[in-house]
């Protein structure tokens, strides 16, 4: 056993109240941690650290938690670029285009699927991200889900059957035909590969009943429930993920006070996604609403190429506190604790002891520069597991 100490951390973001300022974000200053067999052993001051068998000196600079991207769509062939082209010139989004990327995923060959899940990827981590979750849903048939989630599975074990996106051609005349082959076949074939199932409970997707349906047949089936919710307007999506008990209800665009009440009264995590509304000059989610309730909120990229092909979540961060009134230490905990609850994952999104050495050294001396220098590259390495990833 090697045990490694980073230490010379500057400002050092724990996520542990119990730590340094006892705020939400644990911050210590002057700070070091121990690594030992992948896992945090030790944090404290530098200046009572143990001895350790190597060192690892950051320079003075931030040390944060890897970033927990609990919502992404990793797994497709094409780009929708014409479609962001004319939304920018006054089209409004809708989820039709979603049938433009299921053809071309369908035609592509798994090795073309697997290099681009890659490419993406490795986008993430050089950002920061050290846990990600992948959803399927641009296959839409028995074969290229349960391929596409095998494809996912190659990068993450936080993998999401997304069969129910949207209704496919095919069955253009038929959606309750449709919900059959996803809650039946389609389910089968995809459940060995997945860990969790969803469901776009919106108009032109899916509907409660049908919505319910798929999130019980997955969950019988051993998947965990979590759902994209009130994205294009308001709707029943995040009064099925509180009835269910879903992990998050993800978008949360357009919601009522019966809708905040819901989620404030539950488990289940708004996932805030606002690199979708940047790229679809959509209105923002109103963070604010969500934290005075109580609500637990997450941020997470929604990396896909037709609402949202961003693989950042630093600009996550920037687009939280500028435009959804976040303030930097909310936004930052949203992106790292906040998505390892939508994950119910306890071992990542912060840096306590016992917790996986995931975490990222940025070129900066506080986190607050992640808003507060927006597009800059700021992160100047990062760590899974105490390895160097990035």
């Amino acid at each position: 056993m090697t045990a490694v100490l980073v230490t010379n951390i500057g400002e050092l973001t724990t996520n542990d109240p119990s730590s340094g300022d006892e705020s939400e974000l644990g911050l210590l200053h002057g700070a070091a941690l121990m690594v030992e067999e992948g896992r945090v052993v030790w944090v404290g001051e530098a200046t009572s650290a143990p001895a350790a068998d190597e060192t690892l000196d950051v320079g003075g600079a931030a040390v944060i938690p890897g970033f927990v991207d609990s919502h992404s769509h990793l797994v497709f062939a094409g780009d929708r670029a014409a479609e962001f082209a004319a939304r920018m010139q006054g089209r409004p989004y809708s989820a039709g285009g979603i049938r433009t990327t299921v053809g071309a995923t369908r035609a592509a060959a798994d090795e073309e699927l697997s290099a681009n899940v890659a490419r993406l990827v490795d986008e993430m981590t050089r950002q920061g991200t050290t846990t990600v979750e992948i959803k399927s849903g641009y296959g839409l048939s028995v074969l290229d889900e349960s391929r596409s989630l095998a494809i996912a599975r190659q990068f993450t074990d936080e993998t999401t059957f997304l069969g129910a996106h949207v209704v496919p051609p095919e069955y253009a005349d038929d959606a309750s035909g449709y919900v059959e082959l996803v809650t039946g076949a389609m389910l089968e074939a995809a459940a060995p590969y997945a860990r969790w199932v969803d469901v776009f409970c919106e108009a032109g997707a899916f509907d409660a009943d049908q919505a319910r349906a798929i999130l019980l047949a997955g969950m019988a089936a051993g998947l965990q429930p979590r759902v994209h919710a009130n994205q294009l307007g308001p709707g029943p999506g995040v009064q099925v993920a509180c009835e269910v008990g879903a992990a998050s209800a993800d978008h949360c665009t357009h919601l009522s006070s019966t809708d905040i009440d819901s989620l404030s009264s539950s488990s289940v995590v708004a996932t805030l996604l606002p690199a979708v509304e940047f790229s679809t000059r959509s209105p923002y989610p109103e963070a604010r609403r969500l934290l005075a309730a109580g609500v637990t909120v997450a941020l997470a990229s929604d990396c896909n190429p037709g609402s949202s092909y961003s693989s950042s979540m630093p600009l996550c961060i920037a687009l939280a506190v500028r435009e959804m009134r976040m303030s930097p230490a909310e936004a930052l905990w949203a992106a790292t604790a906040g998505g390892a609850a939508a994950l119910r994952r306890d071992d990542v999104g912060h840096l306590g002891v016992g917790a996986s050495a995931d975490f990222t050294v940025l070129a900066a001396p506080s986190y607050i520069h992640l808003a507060y220098r927006p597009g800059v590259p700021l992160v100047s390495s990062v760590f899974a597991a105490g390895r160097r990833v990035g």
